[in-house]
């Protein structure tokens, strides 16, 4: 950006616009983050239809639609609680934990189907009330990123998929998605749990339509 901005200075001096080219202050630019990569729409698909599937476990369904769909970080997932599912509402409430900020998202219908069918039929009989518990004894609550990490990765694998990823790049995929559903950025961030909103906007880069409609006029009397 600060480049871009150093390169459109003279551009503007060049066009008769020192307005704009004193408009453009380069102390109050910073740096910002790489821009985020995310699924290919043909690859969200193959994950979803992965999901549903019923050779990939419930388990590991539902906490791949969790960051696929609702954006959840993978501490998130791994601290989610049984108490925090509301079936009636078709929803789940937490406190983030990077944030402390309370959060509550919606189901969708395949995320409540895996989830349902991992804690009544699948999952192993624990005091533990962590949602996600491990397979094997003892049946605690999955511990630490890199669980989330392959539990996401198998799922990939399973959906024929040439890559390895965790809950960054699902919720870097889920933020595209909200935003070309015209999601307010406001929104997004919430959701994401981000208290600074540009950690959001990042995600504006991902987003062609949303590019476009950023694009200013060329001044009249320019050349070609």
């Amino acid at each position: 950006m600060r480049h871009a901005a150093s390169d459109l200075r003279p551009l503007f001096r060049w066009l008769g616009r020192d307005d704009l080219a004193d408009a453009i202050g380069l102390a109050g630019i910073r740096r910002t983050h790489a821009i985020a990569g995310t699924l290919p729409d043909d690859e969200h698909r193959r994950l979803l239809e992965a999901c549903a599937s019923r050779s990939v476990p419930s388990r590991d369904a539902a906490i791949t639609l969790l960051s696929l769909t609702c954006g959840l970080r993978s501490c998130d997932v791994i601290g989610l609680r049984i108490a925090d599912v509301d079936w009636d509402s078709m929803s789940i409430g937490l406190v983030q934990r990077k944030t402390g900020n309370p959060l509550t998202v919606p189901m969708t219908g395949p995320l409540a189907a895996r989830l349902a069918s991992w804690l009544l039929d699948e999952r192993p009989a624990t005091d533990d009330d962590r949602v996600f518990v491990r397979y094997k004894a003892p049946h605690v609550a999955l511990r630490g990123h890199s669980s989330v990490y392959e539990v996401i990765s198998r799922v990939m694998r399973h959906a024929g998929l040439g890559r390895r990823g965790g809950s960054r790049l699902l919720r870097r995929n889920a933020a595209t998605r909200m935003l070309e559903a015209a999601t307010p950025l406001p929104t997004i961030s919430a959701v994401l749990g981000h208290a600074d909103p540009d950690s959001t906007r990042v995600y504006m880069a991902t987003h062609r339509g949303g590019m476009l409609a950023c694009v200013l006029p060329v001044p009249e009397g320019g050349s070609s």
